[in-house]
């Protein structure tokens, strides 16, 4: 559960706060505030034993608020190498990231403004990506040829500005057609679409949108909460997560986007969630474990068979990216609350070799492997 200043005190599932109201669901943009009154940025998955609890969604922001766009704005300050315009407020600052690159979001106690950063699989010292000093870019997707990442920008109180989208070296800043308010990108295999959630009501629901501007398709029309949607290797079908806000559980399921039809393949009483399909065919979730009340990673196959888990240590893993070979996954371990570091980590696909990535005592979380 969340107290009214938007901290988490550990016993419930997904941390998510919307404006200045504390709520928790399935995958959200958190955000406390600090006693000076200084929105700090967290998209937090804290799960502690209860069962995953479903609330409203994000609110929605106006492009100016969010950093997009608006007569009057400040440019901001470069990072590294690269600023790139976006009509008259704008300014983004980019490292181009380098081949094999995982990129993440990351913010720590002394840069409470979410950006995303760039490290290599051997690990290393991670390089800033974005700077943007007032708005967060968040839950990076790479384009499957590399040559371009979605990413989401959110402002103060944890407003959605939207789905974003610029080259790898910096440059092309546009954003997704048809997405505003939108999150959880995921560009399809063909690099044609762009999959994500939206808020429709007092839920999120699972989008496409063509990358040409032509109407985006809604795929889902429930009373639940859909979330992080991950690509089928042949394009055809989306995995996701579901969560039920009268059972309190999530489960997995996948869509076939032409047809709309939907299949489960975890079961109903679960909290599983952030599913991520590989080119090879497993999906790779976080679960939340009955005994413990720690989130492990598991793998799937698309039809149900095969689970297994493949970490196992007294920590909160979530946030799983496979490698574009298959063969290992990156994620987020620790979180508990702001005060407990996220680190990246890596371990294969069988569960053995874990590696931990990132040390600095930051919170580094939603990573993404460059093709």
């Amino acid at each position: 559960m969340t107290d009214g200043s938007g901290r988490h005190d550990g016993t419930t599932g997904i941390s998510r706060i919307t404006g200045t109201t504390s709520t928790t669901g399935t995958t959200g943009i958190a955000r406390s505030t600090s006693t000076a009154g200084r929105s700090r940025g967290r998209r937090a998955l804290v799960i502690g034993a209860a069962a995953l609890a479903l609330t409203a969604p994000l609110a929605l922001g106006g492009a100016a608020a969010a950093g997009a766009t608006g007569q009057g704005a400040t440019s901001y300050a470069l990072a590294p190498r690269t600023t790139v315009a976006v009509g008259p407020a704008t300014v983004l600052a980019v490292s181009p990231p380098t081949a094999r690159t995982i990129v993440f979001s990351r913010y720590s106690a002394t840069a409470s403004i979410e950006d995303l950063y760039a490290i290599a699989p051997a690990g290393g010292t991670a390089v800033k990506v974005t700077d943007t000093p007032t708005v967060s870019d968040v839950m990076p997707s790479w384009s499957p040829d590399g040559k371009r990442l979605a990413f989401v920008r959110y402002g103060s109180g944890g407003a959605i500005d939207g789905i974003w989208t610029m080259k790898a070296g910096g440059g092309g800043l546009a954003p997704l057609p048809g997405a505003k308010g939108g999150s959880e990108p995921a560009w399809s295999p063909d690099g044609t679409r762009i999959a994500y959630v939206k808020p429709v009501g007092t839920q999120r629901e699972l989008y496409v949108a063509d990358l040409d501007g032509t109407p985006t398709t809604r795929l889902t029309h429930t009373a639940a909460d859909e979330g992080r949607p991950s690509w089928s290797p042949d394009g055809k079908n989306l995995a996701y997560s579901r969560s039920d806000a009268t059972t309190g559980y999530s489960r997995l399921l996948r869509i076939n986007v032409a047809t709309h039809a939907q299949t489960p393949f975890t079961g109903p009483v679960t909290h599983d969630a952030t599913p991520d399909w590989s080119r090879t065919g497993w999906i790779v979730f976080s679960r939340v474990e009955t005994a413990g009340g720690f989130a492990h990673l598991f793998v799937i196959r698309p039809d149900g068979s095969g689970l297994k888990r493949i970490t196992a240590a007294r920590a909160n893993d979530k946030y799983p990216a496979w490698s574009p070979d298959g063969s290992r996954v990156v994620f987020t371990r620790g979180g508990s609350d702001d005060a407990d570091p996220e680190h990246l980590w890596l371990v294969r696909g069988d569960g053995t070799a874990p590696k931990q990535l990132t040390k600095t005592p930051s919170h580094d979380q939603q990573a993404d492997w460059r093709p």
